[in-house]
């Protein structure tokens, strides 16, 4: 049914995105519609679609491999182009525009502020059970959308109603509060959303529900939660030092308890109740049979109860994506880093480093996931696995994946010449373009999982007997030895510092080998799900990028995996960086391993030393336009505004952190 489908755009209210006068172009005004409140909002239906037409998750769509491609430009995946927030002096504070905005929330607050006071009356017409859920889904998408700010800038200001087009009102409003204020706001939305979102929804896991609030919830807990335990002290945090704003004294080891305990009741919630979805823990020739790998791939999501919110497609209607087409024909321009593969265990539970641990190298892509982690065996490429399994080539032969392509153009290049498997479907429909139908998932239970281990170790230091079980379950499921103290014992720091962004600490080389491998299961599990920089920021785990830049590095190019890329008559296809013509590939005598930003080593490249960090980056810059409006004395300078700018980044347009 249409009604099913999570994209559905119903436009029966046109929500404005005009404005009256400069100062709403940063607050709230009410949405115009063709309708008034009186005439819409008032029954079962209204709520439904004006909720709908509200969803704006990250999902499937365009040229690209979707959602499988938001880790590029971490340690975990690579493009071929670099992002400037590794570029030091490139990132810079924008004129206009960016993340500061408010019309999603005015929306929401449109949306509650007309809906709360008729649903309290009894006067919204149709099934209660289901109108009670339209207003958990209002509650919830307010606070999905005051955490995206969090996220983005840390202190914002709150806003619970629309405003009028009052100047004097609006600069007023426009002042920023602490950020653990905005996320105990986000807890209690989300509080008011689990009371009263169903458990079966209609449209099933299409929609939003209880377990997805739940799940949401802890991800905003444990985020705030560690936020502060690893950025404590500084200007980051509310009150630490070079804080920019005023008035307000925290106890920040009460507010770290708070929020860590908060994530793990609602992770534990969801848990206890979802088991995981079953893994064959095939070694990923045809895996089209394993329930683990094609829940990642399949059109219909419905049957995994893993799975708590998803978006569902049909080309018929003209919903549909390309994710296939790339990622089961070619490299889709991204690819696994060295780092990310070299994290991941063999199957006995021990480092690849570790004595004993069998692991065959890495000359050839196959004996790199001889005896790993399921996981990796899984979700990434080897030449001769089976691509295709409902057709053959055109003398019956089986359609195989091919040696990765790393001189290929842009938008299909294999950049590491690790290839992504994650989210493949099998099937020859899917392989072409603009046919995608395959779902893609916004929420799943494995995180909840996770989410606890992690909360309950940061707040108690000790992995409790609930932590113990969600631990050994997710890594019986990946197909590696659940005794998780056999991969701490054989853990050294130093090595996995050489690769994994996430052994450190504000610049230094964590020292407990248990929370890092909490850190190396979450990485593992969330493979190719956007969840990286999300992870790396929150652990403040980028301030060493300063003075040591990370090289992205790929696989063992220049060994017997050159040969791949000869002519028939025995020439390369290769010319390394430093050589004469053009360069395709970095240059052997850096490395054994493709470096794909050392390949062009031009000025312009300014990743060719590896990524780079300031601390200012964690945060984004407001752009000025946002100061100039909200000065009180009308003087439209920047230093006048209600609004301070975030911590290492100055008050003039186009200009780069303060080191």
């Amino acid at each position: 049914m249409i009604k099913n489908k999570f994209v559905l755009r119903l436009f029966l209210i046109v929500v404005g995105s005009a404005l009256l006068g400069a100062c709403n172009d940063f607050l709230d005004r009410e949405p115009l519609s063709v309708v008034t409140p009186d005439a819409f909002l008032n029954s079962e239906a209204d709520l439904a679609s004006y909720t709908i037409n509200a969803y704006g998750f990250p999902t499937h769509s365009g040229w690209n491999v979707g959602t499988f491609g938001y880790d590029n430009h971490t340690d975990n995946q690579a493009a071929t182009d670099a992002s400037n927030i590794w570029m030091p002096g490139e990132k810079r504070v924008p004129q206009s525009g960016g993340a500061w905005n408010f019309g999603s929330i005015r929306n929401m607050n449109y949306f509650l502020e007309n809906v709360v006071p008729k649903w309290k009356a009894g006067e919204i017409s149709g099934n209660s059970t289901n109108v009670d859920h339209y207003v958990g889904e209002g509650y919830f998408l307010r606070a999905y959308e005051y955490f995206e700010k969090v996220q983005t800038y840390g202190d914002f200001p709150i806003l619970k109603t629309s405003l009028p087009d009052d100047k004097e009102m609006l600069i007023e409003a426009s002042v920023r509060e602490p950020r653990n204020e905005v996320a105990r706001f986000i807890l209690s939305d989300l509080d008011s959303a689990i009371m009263l979102l169903s458990e079966n929804p209609p449209g099933g896991t299409n929609r939003l529900s209880r377990k997805a609030a739940l799940l949401f919830k802890s991800r905003v807990a444990l985020h705030e939660g560690s936020w502060l335990t690893y950025h404590k002290g500084t200007a980051h945090v509310p009150g630490g030092a070079g804080w920019p704003g005023e008035g307000y004294s925290l106890n920040i080891d009460e507010e770290i308890n708070f929020f860590l305990t908060e994530a793990m009741d609602a992770a534990e919630e969801v848990a206890d109740q979802v088991e995981l979805t079953v893994n064959m823990k095939d070694d990923g020739y045809d895996s089209s049979g394993n329930p683990y790998f094609a829940m990642f791939g399949s059109q219909d999501l419905f049957g995994y109860s893993e799975v708590l919110f998803w978006r569902a497609y049909d080309p018929t209607l003209g919903l549909n994506h390309n994710v296939n087409a790339y990622v089961n024909q070619n490299g889709g321009n991204t690819g696994f880093t060295r780092g990310f593969v070299d994290n991941f265990l063999m199957s006995n539970g021990l480092p690849i480093y570790a004595a004993g641990s069998g692991y065959q190298g890495d000359d050839f892509i196959s004996d790199v996931k001889v005896d790993r982690d399921n996981r990796l065996q899984l979700f990434m490429k080897t030449p001769g696995e089976l691509r295709i399994n409902d057709a053959t080539g055109s003398d019956g032969s089986p359609l195989l994946i091919g040696e990765p392509n790393i001189l290929d153009i842009r938008e299909s290049r294999y950049v590491t010449g690790y290839g992504l498997k994650k989210g493949m479907s099998y099937r020859n429909d899917q392989a072409t373009g603009n046919v995608g139908e395959t779902g893609s998932i916004v929420f799943r239970a494995a995180e909840a999982y996770l989410n606890y281990i992690e909360a309950s170790y940061i707040r108690d230091g000790a992995i409790n007997g609930k932590a113990d079980s969600y631990w050994r379950a997710i890594r019986n499921r990946a197909g590696v030895n659940p005794d998780y103290m056999v991969t701490v014992g054989a853990t050294d720091m130093s090595v996995e510092a050489e690769n994994d962004l996430a052994s450190y600490f504000a610049g230094v080389m964590l020292t407990d080998p248990i929370l890092y491998n909490i850190r190396r299961e979450r990485r593992s599990e969330l493979i190719a799900e956007g969840m990286r920089m999300f992870d790396l920021k929150r652990w403040r785990a980028l301030d060493q990028l300063k003075t040591d830049p990370y090289i992205v590095e790929g696989f063992k190019l220049f060994g017997p995996m050159e040969e791949w890329y000869e002519n028939e008559d025995g020439t390369s296809t290769l010319i390394p960086a430093g050589t004469s013509g053009t360069p395709n590939v970095s240059n052997p005598n850096e490395s054994e391993y493709l470096r794909p930003y050392r390949i062009n080593l031009s000025s312009s490249n300014f990743v060719q030393d590896g990524y780079k960090w300031a601390y200012a980056h964690y945060l984004e810059p407001i752009a000025i336009q946002h100061f100039i409006i909200t000065t009180p004395d009308g003087s439209g300078s920047p230093e006048n505004s209600v609004i301070y700018q975030n911590p290492g980044w100055p008050l003039q347009a186009n200009s780069a952190a303060i080191e």
